[in-house]
């Protein structure tokens, strides 16, 4: 029997149905889903049980793992593989963290909208969360479809931000949270160039390229620059570009980091155990290669 996909919207997020993602896909089941993946975004595969280490063969069939970054974190101890990225709210005992975890206020920026990876050279291609355990209530995450915002655009906007390259950091969407990366974090993890508007290789749709990591813009003012981005960004995630998913424990949903942005929504996480890990696929190239621009040197330097 071949998968079923039951799409949320006419072309953003899709429901897979009679796939067991613990065991080999045929032929036929891989090319739906990954057809399913270029024209949606978002995927979603109910009552999945599967092993971490079937979890990342999964994900590496989109192409390369990125390992997570808590490994550059000061005094953090992995709970899970390192190919495997551990946004839970538990500790490496298993236990539910402290108010005054270091992780838990990291972990925190997760809230805001963004894409993952954004603030390394070359982001990511995929995620694939899978939830083990959920709070009762709470802890859903929203994603917003960066093509249909970009269709929305305004014409003004989009001759603004064609061609611009934003410059992403762990560092700029953390402060935002009010969480302080070290100066060695900060040298693991500096600023990195994304082109503002990225061109999907698949589908052949454009799409905005925002985060909460996105903290200057090339070629701009500082003030000018965030004023830009905050605009984009409100209307990215208007409600009519967004769907929310309500987890059910056993679910992997992944999604397309090259034109989606998602966030995290709060749950007593001092209370209710959230066991959620993310498999990350990453792109083929930094997105301003991609794109065919060269990054400003003179704002490289100013890094």
């Amino acid at each position: 029997m071949t998968v079923e996909i039951w799409p949320v919207t006419e072309s953003f997020a899709a429901e897979v149905g009679d796939a067991d993602l613990s065991k080999p896909l045929s032929a036929a089941d891989w090319q739906a889903i990954e057809g399913a993946f270029h024209t949606y975004a978002v995927l979603i595969f109910p009552d999945q049980r599967m092993t971490q280490e079937q979890h990342v063969a999964f994900a590496k069939r989109f192409g390369p793992i990125d390992p997570s970054m808590i490994v550059d974190l000061d005094g953090v101890k992995p709970r899970v593989l390192t190919d495997i990225a551990d946004v839970s709210n538990l500790t490496p005992d298993g236990r539910i963290w402290n108010a005054d975890s270091r992780l838990r206020g990291f972990q925190a920026g997760n809230q805001l909208w963004h894409t993952d990876s954004s603030f390394k050279e070359v982001p990511a291609k995929a995620s694939l969360l899978f939830m083990r355990a959920i709070p009762p209530v709470g802890g859903q995450t929203e994603f917003a479809d960066m093509r249909a915002a970009w269709d929305a655009l305004p014409d003004d906007l989009k001759a603004q931000v064609e061609g611009r390259i934003a410059r992403h950091a762990i560092a700029y969407s953390r402060a935002r949270q009010g969480f302080e990366m070290s100066e060695e974090e900060n040298t693991a993890l500096p600023a990195v160039p994304q082109a503002m508007v990225r061109h999907h290789g698949y589908s052949g749709r454009t799409g905005l390229y925002l985060a909460s990591h996105a903290g200057r813009i090339d070629g701009m003012a500082d003030d000018a620059a965030a004023e830009l981005l905050q605009r984009l960004m409100d209307h990215a995630t208007r409600r009519r570009f967004v769907y929310s998913h309500r987890w059910r424990a056993g679910d992997l949903v992944m999604w397309d980091n090259r034109c989606t942005m998602h966030r995290g929504l709060p749950y007593n996480d001092l209370r209710w155990p959230r066991d959620a890990q993310r498999a990350t696929v990453l792109d083929v190239a930094p997105t301003w290669e991609q794109e065919g621009l060269t990054p400003d040197a003179m704002a490289v330097a100013a890094e």
